[in-house]
């Protein structure tokens, strides 16, 4: 007589191992046909859910219900394909970590929005799947909103704007459900948690170098809105003040450096030999300063011109410092809203200050990015600049950008909740000031 308990054991162990070898045999698909994913692809290992329904991440395993996954691949390989790469995708983009306050069921909906965009963009057989109408209206609607970059945090703030209903909420949770978030939130050691942010960040700026690599050798525009995402989430974040030290470089100036002088030589060689000195200081020591680069400040109807005042506060308080300001500097401070209004160039110390004393915004008209690297570029050719580091532009973010990335670093630095950044260009560095930096 069969053992009952032992019969169903044994199913749920074949289930189980023909589970494993329907998941593995989905990365590697994954993997033949994208190899710059193949880290990722590996970087999550499986196990059996039975209690809960569907599949999951915790950014550490996929968890699955057999009878659920073995029902997905049923409907074809190109939907277990889909739900890994869904997954593997909200671990690349930090979304497990990212809720922050924000509204919980609109952000799972747009995490699962930008996830499905990008999927829908990869034009491999493994993954491939016709798009819905409702689905391509959705992509539309929120293109034309004024959205350049479909990622999690962008979709949500338009959807917010959205106001939607419901039933509207309804259908798009019902269009774009791919796997449960029930694990993003759950409580876990701290080490857990930093371990999981450390090993996705890694895996997320391995893929930005190997797909730009690749991209340099394969003008394909598959996978294209991918990298724009991970070139975007890549995005370093500066202290200002440190970060302003980009903008420096090494010089040579007339100052006793101190680092080089030993007193024990000095006075013994004056005590042996009368007035000769076993060593004496150097006349000039190498420091890093900033010399040479550009300011621009947004003055169109969208940008307070007091937080612009006290931007330029800030600036100044930090380039006055003994330790970053060259006695002669060539920096350009850029007025520009949908064209350029003024530029002045300080050479000095002193200069600095009465523009900070006479300052006044000129503009207040639409915002366009664009002409002010335009004018950049012109000054670069008529020989402004010996060394230009970089551009600083100060502004609330809403305006058009720059299709290239210029020939210098160029950051665009916003306010803590005066801001929207979520069209930002991938090569950009993003910089928001927190209020108490600027006095506040």
């Amino acid at each position: 007589m069969t053992d009952p308990t032992r019969h169903r054991q044994l199913e749920e162990l074949n289930q189980v191992e023909l589970c494993v070898k329907v998941l593995a045999m989905s990365r590697n698909e994954l993997y033949m046909n994208m190899r710059f994913l193949d880290i990722p692809l590996s970087s999550l290992g499986f196990e059996a859910d039975w209690e809960q329904g569907g599949i999951a991440t915790d950014g550490f395993l996929i968890y699955y219900q057999p009878d659920a996954l073995l029902n997905r691949y049923r409907q074809g390989r190109q939907e277990v394909n889909r739900g890994y790469l869904h997954m593997v995708l909200h671990c690349l983009f930090g979304h497990l970590d990212a809720c922050r306050g924000r509204e919980k069921r609109l952000w799972n909906l747009s995490c699962d929005i930008a996830m499905e965009s990008i999927i829908d963009g990869l034009y491999q057989s493994c993954v491939r799947r016709p798009p819905s109408m409702f689905r391509r209206e959705t992509y539309l609607r929120l293109e034309n909103s004024g959205l350049t970059v479909m990622n999690g945090e962008g979709i949500y703030q338009k959807l917010l704007e959205m106001h939607l209903g419901q039933k509207q909420l309804e259908r798009l949770e019902a269009e774009f459900f791919v796997d449960s978030h029930r694990l993003w939130e759950k409580e876990r050691p701290r080490s857990q948690m930093l371990r999981r942010q450390k090993l996705w960040k890694e895996n997320r700026e391995r893929l930005q170098t190997e797909m730009e690599t690749m991209g340099a050798k394969d003008e394909s525009q598959d996978g294209k809105s991918l990298l724009e995402q991970v070139q975007v989430e890549n995005r370093e974040r500066y202290d200002y003040r440190a970060f302003l030290k980009k903008f420096a470089v090494l010089k040579e100036e007339m100052s006793v450096d101190p680092d080089s002088f030993d007193p024990i030589f000095y006075t013994y060689g004056l005590e042996m030999y009368g007035n000769m000195p076993l060593v004496e200081p150097l006349e000039t020591r190498e420091a890093y300063r900033v010399e040479d680069f550009v300011i621009v400040i947004d003055t169109s109807m969208s940008c307070s011109g007091e937080l612009v005042k006290r931007f330029l506060e800030e600036t100044y308080s930090v380039l006055s410092s003994s330790e970053s300001y060259f006695r002669q500097v060539n920096i350009h401070i850029i007025q520009c809203d949908e064209r350029v209004q003024s530029d002045v160039a300080i050479t000095s110390q002193k200069e600095m200050k009465d523009y900070m004393e006479h300052f006044a915004i000129q503009g207040k008209g639409g915002t366009d990015f664009r002409p002010a690297f335009e004018y950049v570029r012109e000054l670069q050719a008529k020989g402004s600049f010996h060394h230009l580091r970089g551009l600083i532009y100060f502004t609330d973010g809403k305006g058009i950008y720059p299709v290239q990335k210029p020939g210098f670093d160029t950051a665009f630095v916003f306010v803590e909740d005066h801001y929207e950044d979520i069209s930002v260009p991938g090569w950009a560095i993003k910089l928001i000031l927190m209020k108490e930096e600027l006095g506040r």
